[in-house]
């Protein structure tokens, strides 16, 4: 099954959890001998595989015995500087994101202590 956003988050951590099993079958590796591996518990191993929700560093140790933890650099790639954006940051790192303001619905401000 293709992973896309048509999916729901359920089904995309059912086809993780199978595709987690496979490689640990690949590897030769009981459900025991990961979580020993991955310094977590067995039932962890069995949770992950079920496709519920996890924590994140849960299954960077899995993905790390797995042999899998590289890919995540695909997953989310290193975003560089724009060249429109450095012109305008004058070589500067950007620190905050600049949302999109809200209007003030035309309502005059006021301190609170107006009678």
């Amino acid at each position: 099954m293709k992973i896309d956003g048509l999916l729901t988050d359920e089904a995309i951590l059912a086809e993780l959890a199978g595709r987690l099993v496979q490689r640990r079958l690949e590897l030769q590796l009981t459900q025991e001998m990961l979580a020993e591996q991955a310094g977590v518990s067995k039932r962890t191993v069995e949770r992950v595989e079920a496709g519920t929700t996890t924590q994140m560093s849960t299954m960077i140790r899995i993905l790390r015995v797995l042999e899998l933890l590289d890919r995540l650099e695909t997953l989310v790639p290193e975003a560089g500087p724009r060249p429109m954006d450095m012109l305008k940051l004058k070589g500067k790192m950007r620190k905050r994101a600049g949302g999109t303001r809200k209007p003030a619905d035309d309502v005059p401000w006021k301190w609170g202590d107006e009678a």
